[in-house]
């Protein structure tokens, strides 16, 4: 099946009483493999506002889609300069550029276009993102294709604009964040180094569903449209994929274990519940990324009184860099 040629990943997001996207929660991890199946039926994006219900109870398990995330290689690096994390799907490759304080996008690859955000990277995410306030930024680059080639420029957007229970299959979860992400991009000739004269555009919208339990979508579904008149081109493709899990019977679901952390809220140290063998260090991160604190999961007890009152994320992790476990806490 194609994909979009402006595909856009989603991310899960750590939710509470104020739902909130993050860098801990939410950026993608270098060899992270993300099982995903394209469903059968069309994604119901309707429902807007606080407390929605998104109901996609139609959907079924169509045909295995794997996504995966990896580093890139020194040449990829050149071409797409900044690019510290690569996603692949199928037929498309994405590049992006991860810092403390938002997910960039530094190019995108698929069989009908190249976009090199080589002049000005795309903001995918700012952090923290939150329900209500759209997150606006501008992206300039160069576009090549089998049959033309040139430059572009345009605008991207990501809004959190719902969030409630998403239904999917016999599947229900509850807490979930929508965020919809826009890009509109004018396609010009390579001559047209003033960005006069658009022969085109590519636009592209997404909607992308998060819960607390998982760093990537639950749901997505993407449709996008490249459009060049002069060459008779006007292409529209519509995709969606679903995590694997959500249309497996709920007994046969095999979730990650949480990472809970007492008491919450705290006041002079913070503990943990479960299994944390595997584990050797904790960072403790204020909610826009700053890493405040790192402590010794071995130790026990990690001392939190000199902390500002506030709510933070820990994070634990041991040898493997893939495995990690955050949570949320307030230091009170």
């Amino acid at each position: 099946m194609k994909k979009s040629v402006l595909f856009l990943l989603g991310t899960s997001a750590m939710l509470s009483a104020q739902i909130t996207l993050t860098k801990v929660a939410n950026d993608p991890i270098s060899g992270n493999t993300v099982n995903y199946n394209i469903p059968n039926g069309g994604v119901n994006n309707s429902a807007t506002g606080a407390n929605a219900t998104f109901s996609n109870g139609g959907l079924t398990m169509g045909a295995a889609s794997v996504t995966t995330y990896s580093t890139p290689t020194s040449t990829e690096i050149a071409t797409f300069p900044g690019s510290t994390i690569k996603m692949i799907d199928g037929t498309t490759t994405i590049y992006y550029k991860a810092s403390t304080t938002k997910l960039e996008i530094t190019g995108i690859v698929n069989p009908q276009l190249t976009l090199n955000f080589s002049v000005d990277n795309g903001t995918y995410n700012n952090y923290p993102t939150t329900y209500g306030p759209a997150q606006n930024d501008t992206a300039k680059g160069t576009f090549s294709s089998s049959v033309a080639n040139g430059l572009f420029s345009g605008t991207m957007t990501a809004q959190a604009d719902a969030y409630g229970t998403l239904i999917i299959g016999n599947q229900t979860y509850s807490n979930v964040l929508r965020v919809k992400y826009t890009q509109n991009l004018n396609l010009y000739a390579s001559f047209d180094v003033i960005y006069a004269n658009p022969i085109g555009t590519a636009t592209n919208t997404a909607y992308a569903y998060y819960d607390a339990s998982h760093r990537y979508a639950l749901l997505n579904s993407t449709i996008g449209n490249v459009s060049v008149p002069l060459l008779s081109i006007n292409q529209t493709v519509a995709t969606s994929l679903a995590l694997s899990e959500t249309f497996l019977a709920t007994s046969n679901i095999v979730k990650k274990e949480n990472l809970i952390v007492y008491p919450n809220p705290a006041q002079d140290f913070i503990g943990f519940k479960g299994n944390t063998d595997n584990y050797s260090k904790a960072n403790i991160y204020s909610l826009d990324g700053k890493l405040v604190k790192t402590s010794d999961v071995k130790s026990g007890n990690i001392q939190i009184s000199d902390l500002p009152p506030a709510s933070y994320f820990i994070e634990i992790s041991g040898k493997n860099a893939a495995d990690k476990k955050n949570t949320k806490f307030i230091k009170k």
